[in-house]
This record gives structure tokens, C-alpha cells and sequence, in this order.
């Protein structure tokens, strides 16, 4: 782990996140934070009258530097001598340019923050977090609002028990998990048995020939909502971070999703870290 990309909008949850990245960056000694800014500039579509006042270009640059530079100057006390805080500014759109962003800054993680509680449905509706973790293959810890950081003892890994092989990112999967060299409890939510299959037994082994080098324990959760089943537990048994690799029309999207369960998700204090398939 030497490079931690952090997105802003200078939001207090933003600054939160930030805070939790240095944190974390300390504790796994990454040397060096990305401070990333995408503005985007709207270029007004000829004949078609517009209420939004035109912005040169160069002045939405320098009030985008500025804002880095204010906020690094603030987390400045939480930045030890090894770790070195950078900042970037690109007229872009943050979710869609992300993966050259970390490409181009060698990015091992990004972290940001969400807003939780009340508020979800109305950030949900154009989170910026949300888009980069729908787009981006590279991982990404979702910071709750309300988070403070603390040291990463135990990691609750949701997993689907569903073609182990074809969708888990194996080698990124072990490199994160001897970084956190944490404790590992795998659970897999069901109710009754619905989604048990002859399969299933097989499924279960191939992830524990994946995971074996970790000692991970099993826990094995009769649930109706996978969502609650998930906090609960991770809840109740003191996690540090919920992973878990986002599938299409799969637990990513009803973890997502405008609803009372995406809500629940948002009232722990825990972060949520995502690996693509």
C-alpha cells in the first residue's frame, strides 16, 4: 500500500474521509495521499439560452487548487514525516475519468466519504461516490458520514456463494487482505435455504482453498434481508470494515438502491470496502 486516492468536494464529509484515509494511511504506511478534485465546466450548447453564468475556465482551475491547498494545510497535523500529501484538479467528470486518474497516480486504494442517515436517498440520487464505485475496478472504502477511524482488527467479508471462481478478484483480494492482516470472518446471509443448491458445497470449498493462507471462520446467517443480516452481525461483532465484491443484479444493487435497507446500511459506523469482480 504506498498510494491512497482521496476525492473531495470539500464537504465535511469529504474532510471526514480525508481525515480517515490519513488515519488509515499511518497505520498501513502508504506513503503518499492524492488530494483529488474533479470539476466539471458547463460549455453552454449554441441557440440554447442558459440561467448559469459562463466561468473561465482558468479561474475555476485556481479556485479548485486553492481549495486543495486550504484543505491540505488543515489535515497538515494528522500527516506524518513518511507520507507525503499531494493535490490534482481536473476539469472532468470524476466518475468517468477515475480509473485514469488512479491509473496515472499509481493508486493502490480510494477512499471516500458518503452522507448517511435522512439524507441518503437525496445523495444517493447523484452521489459521485456511488458512481465511482460503480465505475472504477480499483478498491474502494466508503467512509460513513459519522466514521472516525480506528485501527483494522477484524474485516466482515459478505461473499456470494454464487461462481466463486469466475467473480472474485483473487489477487487483489489477498494483496488487500495482507495489507489489513486482520482478523476474517467470511458470513453468507440466507433465509431457509432458498438459495442453497448442489452447488453451494462446492462454491464454499473453492472459497476456502482462496481464503486458506487467511484462517477465516464461517458464519453461515438465516436472514430474510441480507442487508440487515450483514450489519447486524458485522455490528454486533465489532467490525472494522464490510467487504464485499459488487456483482450485477446482485448484492451491490440492493445494498444501493433507493430503499429502507440502503438506509440501514448508512446507520453504521462502518466502512465499506468494495473489489470488483
Amino acid at each position: 500500500m504506498k498510494t491512497i486516492l482521496v476525492p473531495t468536494d470539500f464537504s465535511d464529509t469529504a474532510y471526514n474521509a480525508a481525515t480517515y484515509a490519513l488515519s488509515l494511511a499511518n497505520s498501513l504506511g502508504a506513503t503518499r495521499i492524492v488530494l483529488y478534485h474533479a470539476y466539471e465546466l458547463i460549455v453552454p450548447i449554441p441557440d440554447i439560452p442558459t440561467m448559469i453564468p459562463m466561468v473561465n475556465p482558468d479561474d475555476l482551475r485556481e479556485a479548485s487548487l486553492e481549495g486543495l491547498e486550504k484543505m491540505k494545510k488543515e489535515l497538515h497535523a494528522l500527516v506524518t514525516a513518511n507520507t507525503t500529501v499531494v493535490t490534482r484538479a481536473d476539469n472532468t467528470l470524476l466518475a468517468a475519468t477515475i480509473d485514469e486518474v488512479c491509473k496515472n497516480e499509481a493508486v493502490d486504494l480510494i477512499v471516500m466519504g458518503i452522507t448517511g442517515g435522512s439524507k441518503l436517498e437525496e445523495v444517493l440520487v447523484g452521489s459521485n461516490t456511488i458512481d465511482v464505485v460503480k465505475n472504477t475496478s480499483y478498491p474502494v472504502l466508503v467512509v460513513p458520514g459519522n466514521a472516525k477511524y480506528k485501527p483494522i482488527e477484524k474485516i466482515v467479508f459478505a461473499a456470494d456463494l454464487r461462481k466463486v471462481a469466475e467473480t472474485t478478484p483473487v489477487e487483489p483480494l489477498k494483496k488487500l487482505l495482507h495489507i489489513f492482516n486482520a482478523e476474517l470472518h467470511v458470513i453468507n446471509i440466507d433465509h431457509e435455504s432458498r438459495h442453497f443448491s448442489t452447488d453451494t458445497p462446492f462454491e464454499t470449498l473453492m472459497l476456502d482453498t482462496l481464503l486458506e493462507d487467511f484462517h477465516p471462520s464461517y458464519h453461515f446467517i438465516d436472514n430474510p434481508d441480507v442487508i440487515e443480516g450483514i450489519v447486524e452481525f458485522a455490528e454486533e461483532n465489532n467490525a472494522d470494515i464490510i467487504l464485499t465484491i459488487p456483482k450485477k443484479h446482485g448484492l451491490f444493487e440492493s445494498i444501493f438502491k433507493r430503499s429502507r435497507t440502503a438506509k440501514l446500511v448508512y446507520q453504521t459506523h462502518i466502512p465499506l470496502l468494495t473489489l470488483h469482480e
